[in-house]
């Protein structure tokens, strides 16, 4: 269980990693103190490990900063849930190992208290009571995020293994 931060429609890589910061790429941690700040200036200090971002439509548009996914995990967050994602940042996510979710969220708010079961294709908002399904993930995409990431995928089953 963990907590929503919500934010709206086209979020995009640079309100995710922003490009001021460009230089900090190299150094992942620091960078994550500065995940998606453009967007909620407080969100670094606010997200607790387990917690997850809801948005709208078109999250992590924009550039391919692979890295975008990977500070999100960095700060902790268990999965980004929004009604659709641009191609790049979903495939990035996984490979990162940072599960990501495509559910209606208009009936979810900030700061509700949120349960996710990946296999089963249900989001449990304990706050408003309600469940949510969302198409499973395939087991390839389980698999690969139950072992941290493509590069930890690999390097566990070798590269022809899916």
């Amino acid at each position: 269980m963990g907590k929503a931060h919500k934010f709206g429609d086209d979020i995009s890589t640079d309100l995710i990693a922003p490009g001021r910061l460009f230089h900090l790429r190299s150094n992942l941690p620091e960078l994550a103190k500065h995940v998606l700040e453009d967007a909620d200036p407080d969100f670094a200090k606010k997200v607790k490990k387990g917690d997850f971002v809801v948005a709208g439509r078109n999250f992590g548009l924009g550039s391919s900063r692979e890295h975008a996914p990977a500070i999100i995990k960095l700060a902790g967050v268990k999965a980004v849930i929004a009604k659709s994602f641009a191609r790049i940042f979903y495939r990035n996510a996984i490979n990162v190992g940072l599960p990501v979710v495509m559910c209606d969220t208009d009936k979810i708010d900030d700061s509700d208290e949120l349960e996710i079961k990946l296999e089963r294709g249900i989001l449990i908002d304990k706050t408003r009571g309600i469940e949510l399904d969302f198409p499973a993930l395939p087991k390839v995409m389980m698999t690969i995020l139950n072992d941290g990431g493509l590069v930890a995928h690999i390097k566990k089953h070798g590269d022809f293994c899916l």
